[in-house]
């Protein structure tokens, strides 16, 4: 099994973090997430390994920005999975998932050097 990076095929973040796999030989699979949604077991899995849905959704993006106010205050599992399910573009991207079932959001040289044990 190799890496797996889930994310948007027109993201420039998503775009650097292949480019920097493909540069340094490390084999991976990319997932466009609108073309193939996650599952909700998957999403909440995640999102749990990495601390609450609040650290898997980019609460910056121009997408959480022009929700409806009453949108943006889930308060279970379930209402923060339909808004995913909505508008998968809240999802942080890249969104990794390491051989060893570990998780991060975002594209980091640092942190994909020692996740990946390349140092």
């Amino acid at each position: 099994m190799s890496l797996i990076l889930y994310g948007l095929t027109q993201c420039s973040t998503c775009v650097k973090a292949r480019a920097w796999l493909d540069q340094h030989a490390v084999a991976h699979q990319f997932i466009d997430y609108r073309a193939h949604p996650l599952g909700p077991a998957n999403l909440k899995k995640w999102a749990q390994a990495l601390g609450g849905f609040e650290k898997l959704v980019n609460r910056a993006s121009m997408t959480w920005r022009q929700l409806a106010d009453a949108l943006k205050d889930p308060q279970t599992d379930a209402q923060w999975l339909d808004l995913i399910a909505q508008y998968p573009a809240l999802i942080r991207r890249p969104l990794t998932i390491y051989v060893d079932g570990s998780v991060t959001v975002g594209f980091n040289e640092k942190r994909y050097t020692e996740k990946l044990n390349l140092v």
